[in-house]
């Protein structure tokens, strides 16, 4: 075939760089949103924190600083993306996967002492703990290769990954040690922070720690020969099963049980590892005078202005490189301040409709939670609702309730009989106030929950119940069933 040239007329939307500042700066965090301004102002001298909270419209100019601003101005606004709405970009759904943020979080320079403590609080490990303890240990060669060796065998909850006679065949031949040397050196971690380290299972772990206790106690012996012989039961807490094989009286197994359910399930601060979470909230939400009142945090609103210093360096600036460099940084200067200010106004206005749609969860709690989807929002203040969904991932609003992400106040709905719908959060409100009022003697099942529901107007289905409950990490009613 013979190559040919043709033309041909079509509708393109470009990504302006702009375009892609703006929409990035959207879908940062608070924490990573100042990792990017700190970055900004280190790489862009014209640009400078505006400690004085003053606009940087506001800043004197030089003539020739005007003139080169409103030339940036002209040549930035047929694609601005920050005086107008993120609908223009909201096309390209694959822009996450080009442009999504990969910064850690960190806070700016004003925050130093804070970045510093979080620098030296590294989280220790489980095994670099056990690992240190031994070391501070005497033993003899032998006994610390195999106190190493059955740390290092440890899952993140502190238990033996293998059974303890596969480890030690692993070190037997290599180390010319019998069982019962192996057994010594863990008992010996068993003793070490956290304590109950290297155990091969849940009853290992409960027998040690009665261990513990004063032997002579009728309710101690009793939970002991629970968790020897009957611990099979307990996970289905099927206390008529225990009572009647264990011959033991209703009160007895009550005072057994006890015991039992006061000890750890896993050797201790096993599972407390992780650093605490700290969430810095977005937006603060207030009740004045009878009304709600939406405003951005401090954290969130980080003013900027021009450099009026290096700005006046442009009076003499010419066409050399140094003179190119400022006028860009100028330009990338006005555009970040655009895009920044586009940002806030964005989140505002989102955190505003939300708040305005869901007032009566704010008034009365969960269950006055109303049905909300991203289309709502996005209706109610003309963006695409793939913006939306940037402008409330990751951010969070403070309310006399807590601090929820503003995605927490979007939720899918179910019918009632009267042709109205119920928020699935509100729902699930609902199901755990039946439970916590519930008799623990006999608690509900999924299929009792329904009826309940249903006599509130709710149709839901048993499946969807046992969902929800699931969801908030409450066990089903056989596990829930107690002696009290």
């Amino acid at each position: 075939m013979k190559p040919t040239l043709q033309l041909k007329q079509g509708l393109q939307l470009s990504l302006t760089p702009q375009l892609q500042q703006a929409i990035r700066l959207l879908q940062l965090s608070t924490v990573d949103l100042r990792l990017e301004v700190q970055q900004v102002l280190d790489s862009n001298p014209l640009l400078e924190l505006d400690e004085d909270e003053q606009q940087y419209d506001d800043e004197p100019l030089s003539d020739e600083l005007v003139d080169l601003s409103q030339a940036v101005e002209s040549n930035t606004e047929e694609d601005s993306a920050s005086d107008a709405s993120y609908e223009e970009f909201d096309t390209y759904t694959q822009w996450e996967d080009n442009y999504s943020s990969n910064t850690s979080s960190t806070h700016t320079t004003h925050d130093s002492d804070w970045l510093i403590d979080n620098l030296n609080s590294q989280t220790e490990s489980l095994q670099d703990a056990l690992h240190w303890q031994i070391e501070m240990t005497r033993l003899v060669d032998s006994d610390r290769i195999i106190a190493m060796t059955i740390i290092d065998s440890l899952n993140d909850n502190g238990f033996l990954s293998l059974p303890a006679k596969e480890l030690y065949q692993s070190l037997a031949e290599e180390l010319a040690i019998d069982f019962e040397e192996f057994e010594a050196v863990r008992q010996l971690i068993h003793t070490l922070d956290p304590f109950g380290a290297g155990c091969e299972d849940l009853q290992e772990l409960l027998m040690l720690q009665l261990a513990q206790l004063p032997a002579d106690q009728i309710a101690v012996q009793d939970a002991i020969r629970i968790i020897r012989r009957y611990i099979r039961y307990l996970s289905t807490r099927d206390y008529a099963q225990i009572r009647r094989k264990a011959g033991l009286s209703e009160d007895r197994l009550k005072d057994a049980i006890t015991i039992i359910q006061h000890l750890s399930p896993q050797p201790s601060d096993a599972s407390n590892s992780d650093d605490t979470e700290h969430i810095s909230p977005d937006v603060i939400v207030k009740k004045h005078a009878g009304h709600w009142q939406v405003e951005l945090s401090e954290d969130s609103t980080i003013k900027l202005r021009i450099n009026n210093d290096y700005a006046s360096l442009l009076k003499r600036a010419d066409t050399s490189s140094d003179g190119t460099y400022l006028r860009n940084n100028l330009q990338e200067a006005r555009w970040f301040i655009k895009s920044l200010e586009s940002r806030n106004e964005t989140l505002l206005k989102v955190a505003s409709k939300i708040v305005e749609h869901q007032r009566n969860f704010l008034e009365y709690g969960e269950e006055a939670m109303k049905p909300l989807i991203l289309q709502d929002i996005a209706e109610d203040i003309g963006m695409h609702e793939s913006t939306i969904s940037r402008a409330t991932t990751r951010k969070y609003i403070h309310t006399p309730r807590g601090i929820f992400e503003l995605k927490y106040f979007f939720s899918s709905h179910l019918s009632t009989d009267t042709g109205g719908e119920c928020s699935s959060i509100a729902i699930r409100a609902m199901i755990k106030k039946l439970i916590s009022l519930e008799d623990s003697k006999k608690p509900l099942s999924d299929n009792k929950l329904v009826g309940l529901l249903e006599e509130q107007g709710i149709n839901i289905a048993r499946r969807t119940v046992a969902k929800y409950r699931e969801a908030m990490a409450i066990p089903p009613s056989n596990e829930r069933k107690t002696l009290a």
